[in-house]
């Protein structure tokens, strides 16, 4: 099997990617080649430093050391039930689902914060959760794809990795 990047050299590929494609976007947007918002590029360097730093496919790794769970700081300990609950480079590291498990896993970690909040100080006045368009989702979500898929070809996984594996296991039945 070839030999994978580490979490630093994945780092320093979304690094150079980010950069490569934030210097392209300003030169296409001053060219009115591109209409890119303020915000639109914000949410789409968030989501991608999210997915680059905090959220990436080797948390499958979480029960050892990895650079995403100790991005985390004290709260890397939370991420290592994810990482027993999914085999690394299984379905953690495929192209749509491996993201969505880190958001779906994240999004249950928020709702048992939240849900012990209001159960330990029934009073307390959480936030409102604001009103997400598209417009402010696609920026979101292209950043934390990307991210996720640079590393993804980093390591090797062609596109239809979890579909071929699951192919295979189908056809010895």
């Amino acid at each position: 099997m070839a030999r994978v990047p580490s979490g630093r050299v994945h780092n320093l590929i979304n690094i150079a990617a980010y950069s490569v494609l934030a210097a392209g976007a300003l030169v296409a947007t001053r060219q009115d080649l591109l209409s890119v918002t303020p915000a639109q590029g914000l949410n789409f360097t968030l989501a991608f430093a999210a997915g680059t730093f905090l959220l990436s496919p080797d948390l499958d790794l979480a029960e050892g050391r990895v650079d995403s769970k100790r991005h985390w700081g004290l709260l890397g300990f939370l991420w290592v039930p994810y990482g027993m609950m999914f085999s690394h480079r299984g379905l953690s590291h495929t192209w749509i689902l491996g993201p969505l498990t880190r958001l779906a896993y994240l999004g249950v970690l928020i709702a048992l914060v939240v849900g012990l909040l209001r159960f330990v100080l029934p009073d307390l006045t959480l936030p409102p959760v604001p009103q997400l368009s598209a417009e402010v989702l696609a920026p979101f979500g292209v950043g934390y794809y990307l991210s996720q898929w640079l590393h993804l070809i980093a390591d090797g996984m062609r596109p239809d990795h979890g579909v071929r594996r699951g192919y295979r296991k189908l056809r010895r039945r």
